[in-house]
């Protein structure tokens, strides 16, 4: 029996394992349904722990880290909670936590990159990133030399770094634009000869590998929570949370009820949230002025077959709007209880559950998982050398030989 199979959640047809669409249903995402209908853990390394639920058939074992969750004492005291587990992504020693780039999208980036080896794919791998994105994909792209250009906003550049000598696999373009900008110029490029887009919400690897912040959190706590709180851009770690969140009541050992998503944006650049309560939350001059504009995206995975307004539909969740005020609060207030610096879309999520508490949406007996998605980079940055990326050309969004530039700075970067 095959490990897994990939259907289309709008007409029910199965797909190639690999496949990023139905071809009878651009509307509707695909899902893995795996063979195992438990939740069995291996020995293997970082997120491979979790290798029988995920969409691959092998992995890449260099590097590798996955979430560690623990109960938290001093921040659920802080906001009035007795049973707040956080599920921490990023840098810790002492928690045992190794995600080297400090962010939860490495967890995307090691299965998307073994699907790819598998498939002895030897194109270029295009990414579109507002940075965390970036850099998780120029960090596995390290390890295995597989070739990849990253479409990044200029003002996103700073983010991009990595803790690896050679960066020779990767090529960095920077758009004078924002995120969708990149990701309008990158889907041109990937659909040229010789390149691969990584398919965003489309991916099945990248949404299991997401969705592993929840199996750990349950697997840690032993039973599923009442609450996931997260920050999100595009949802896709929403959608996530709830994927797994099915499997782990198929699995019946966890208990019977799913977990309301509460999902949390940044004013004033708050695209789902305007959807989600069918008012206007986004500013004209967006991204300028978010606490943390990676969790900025002009078009979210909201209505199609199994994206967001499924996910909060199925779980009766929410989304929230945090200002910049309330984030910076959340942000010294968790910091300040739990030893640990946190990135600034994390305090987001912090903000949000305190919104809750406050809202009375919890109640503080319930069990709640806070998935802090990025956190430790001032601890890395004690212990590691940081290494900017080096830009490799700088382009307009309203240059119409932008696409022609960047295909002529590829070819000279990998000799293709």
């Amino acid at each position: 029996m095959d490990k897994y199979s990939v259907k289309c959640l709008q007409c029910g047809e199965v797909h190639d394992s690999y496949s990023l669409n139905c071809k009878k249903d651009d509307e509707s995402l695909l899902r893995a349904y795996y063979a195992s209908k438990q939740l069995i853990p291996t020995d293997m390394p970082g997120i491979w722990k979790y290798y029988n639920w995920l969409p691959v058939t092998g992995i890449i074992e260099d590097g590798s880290g996955r979430t560690i969750t623990y109960k938290s004492e001093n921040l659920a005291l802080a906001i009035g909670l007795d049973d707040l587990w956080i599920a921490f992504n990023g840098y810790w020693p002492q928690k045992n936590a190794y995600l080297m780039t400090c962010t939860f999208k490495d967890l995307e980036s090691f299965p998307t990159m073994q699907r790819l080896r598998e498939q002895e794919d030897k194109r270029i791998m295009v990414v579109a990133s507002a940075g965390n994105t970036a850099r998780a994909f120029a960090h596995v792209c390290s390890i295995t030399g597989q070739p990849l250009l990253l479409v990044v906003p200029k003002e996103s550049v700073h983010r991009l770094w990595t803790l690896h000598d050679d960066n020779h696999s990767v090529c960095l373009v920077t758009v004078e634009g924002d995120y969708f900008d990149a990701i309008a110029l990158a889907g041109k490029i990937a659909s040229r000869e010789g390149f691969v887009n990584e398919g965003g919400a489309k991916n099945i690897a990248r949404r299991d590998g997401m969705g592993t912040v929840m199996l750990d959190a349950v697997l840690t706590s032993n039973e599923l929570p009442a609450h996931y709180f997260q920050a999100v851009g595009s949802g896709t770690g929403g959608i996530s949370a709830w994927e797994a969140s099915m499997r782990l009541l198929e699995d019946g050992r966890f208990g019977n009820t799913l977990p309301k998503l509460h999902l949390g944006q940044s004013l004033p650049c708050a695209p789902l949230y305007s959807l989600w309560h069918d008012t206007d939350a986004v500013d004209a001059a967006c991204p300028d002025g978010m606490y943390d504009d990676v969790l900025f995206n002009r078009k979210p995975p909201f209505a199609v077959k199994g994206g967001v307004k499924d996910a909060l539909e199925a779980t009766n969740g929410s989304i929230y709007a945090v200002s910049n005020k309330e984030a910076s609060d959340a942000q010294e207030l968790f910091e300040n209880s739990e030893g640990i610096d946190i990135n600034p879309a994390a305090a987001v999520a912090v903000a949000t559950l305190i919104q809750a508490v406050k809202a009375g949406n919890v109640k503080s007996g319930e069990k709640i998982v806070l998935n802090i998605t990025g956190g430790g980079q001032k601890c890395l940055m004690q212990d590691h050398e940081l290494k900017q990326l080096h830009v490799s050309l700088a382009v307009s969004a309203k240059d119409e030989e932008a696409e022609n530039k960047v295909i002529k700075t590829v070819a000279e970067k990998f000799g293709v």
